[in-house]
């Protein structure tokens, strides 16, 4: 690999390819708990063409390579557990088109989350794209590849089931359409009525391809959001209120969290509704369908209304919410890792008594959330432990904690999301071997040298 570097350099200019130690540290880790693994080299490239060349590069030599967007998943998934070149999608960041009849944007693979947000608002404030509660500087495709959630979630499902297209460059180094873009102009469909092929790389955390393009759909951004907070000390009945609230369609946005500080949410669970409308009179043509749906757990004393402050209300309304960020410094020390299985609602009572007896098991700071998707289909649960970075033991009580998580969740029928390649390897087990066959088929087809970060989905 002598001259490796070099040829990195010709293709995407000297300022743009390192193997500085300061520089590989930084690229080793991620922000979890996940152990550091080095990598050989870290490139920048500007276009298609030049993840063309590393590809093609890569291949030749048998290198390993990772896409990485933010490097924020917090399991590990941009790690380069094989060494190999990390390829940051950085500078990709453009907007390549916004079409506002269609309701779809393109942008390049690194175009971060904050970067659309803030376009979108100042060119085109009717429209909007679903924000997940990860920090602005996420990126887009990453987090369309991980099968993410946002805002608009609980209406229309996964992030990834936004999508309307992709171009990708395949570990052949060719580059694919894939969707109505294929053949048309118009990047409308991601699938339908073609095949849908986006399932060969979404999910995939880059075992498959190098996402250089991707369209998502843009829905209505209405003029006013408000919220409002049910209250129950009864997490049984959680999920019979959210399939009431679900029922009525008037929700953007349902989240619900559980945690012991301040004491003022202590032994509650706390539906969290996020409305939105054009007038005054929708927001209360919502709220008071909202309020009919939940009146008889309001008569039966099981439930209630919280009183939302208006100090509070900024924050509650921010996007995305910072208090989620703020949450992994509670200890002192910038820790923070969550498991978030995909999992039913009727399951939340088991999982909220879970992460609470595992906070007292390993005397960890703790926070339950859940975020509902598609009117109540299922809901990501986020077993969520805060940990402070200098302290080993805390770290070591975390590890465990999670490890219990993964178990406890497969075994309830939940399905993991962004999974470590710990938990990779247990769905790999549990799953049903006609399936694991044919992921195993797909990963050989495409990457038959085994370069697109390996490691993850990796079928024995």
């Amino acid at each position: 690999m002598t001259d490796i570097f070099g040829q990195l350099a010709r293709i995407v200019g000297e300022r743009f390819v390192s193997n500085n130690p300061e520089e590989i540290f930084f690229y080793a880790r991620d922000p979890g708990l996940m152990p550091a693994h080095k990598p050989d080299y870290v490139v920048v490239p500007k276009t298609a063409e030049e993840i063309q060349q590393i590809v093609r590069l890569a291949g030749k030599e048998r290198i390993p390579l990772v896409p990485m967007g933010a490097g924020m998943s917090l399991t590990g998934l941009v790690i380069p557990l094989k060494g190999g070149i990390v390829i940051d999608m950085k500078r990709m960041n453009g907007i390549i088109e916004v079409n506002e009849k269609a309701r779809y944007v393109i942008v390049e693979g690194g175009t971060s989350q904050g970067a659309l947000k803030a376009y979108l608002e100042k060119h085109y404030p009717r429209l909007r794209h679903s924000i997940p509660d990860s920090p602005a500087t996420a990126t887009v495709a990453s987090n369309t590849m991980i099968h993410g959630q946002g805002r608009l979630s609980q209406q229309y499902g996964f992030n990834s089931d936004m999508v309307s297209g992709l171009e990708v460059v395949l570990p052949s180094g060719e580059i694919c359409r894939i969707g109505s873009c294929a053949l048309s102009p118009y990047w409308f469909s991601k699938g339908a009525p073609l095949p849908d092929l986006t399932g060969l790389f979404l999910g995939w955390f880059g075992a498959t391809g190098i996402i250089t393009k991707i369209a998502l759909k843009l829905y209505p951004r209405k003029k006013m959001r408000d919220v409002e907070i049910f209250v129950t000390d009864r997490d049984d009945l959680v999920s019979d209120m959210v399939y009431e609230i679900t029922h009525t369609e008037m929700v953007e946005d349902i989240t619900i969290f559980a945690q012991p500080m301040p004491m003022i949410f202590k032994d509650n669970h706390h539906i969290t509704l996020f409305i939105t409308g054009d007038t005054e009179e929708e927001l209360e043509f919502k709220r008071k369908m909202v309020w009919s749906c939940l009146d008889r757990f309001i008569k039966s004393k099981d439930g209630g209304f919280m009183s939302v402050p208006p100090v509070m209300k900024p924050t509650l309304l921010d996007m995305p919410q910072r208090s989620v960020s703020r949450f992994a410094d509670v200890k002192k020390g910038g820790g923070f890792e969550y498991s978030g299985p995909i999992i039913p609602v009727e399951t939340y009572p088991e999982c909220a008594r879970k992460v609470m007896d595992l906070a007292s098991t390993y005397d960890l700071g703790y926070s339950g959330m859940a975020r509902i998707i598609g009117r109540s289909h299922c809901m990501m649960f986020g077993f969520a432990f805060t940990f402070n970075r200098a302290d080993e033991d805390m770290m070591e009580r975390t590890r465990k904690a999670l490890e219990e998580v993964s178990t406890f969740a497969i075994e309830l029928g939940g399905v993991f999301w962004k999974p470590t390649i710990d938990e990779q390897r247990l769905a790999l087990e549990k799953m049903d071997p006609v399936t694991r066959d044919l992921m195993k088929m797909i990963k050989g087809n495409l990457d038959p040298r085994s370069i697109m970060n390996p490691g993850n989905w990796e079928v024995a």
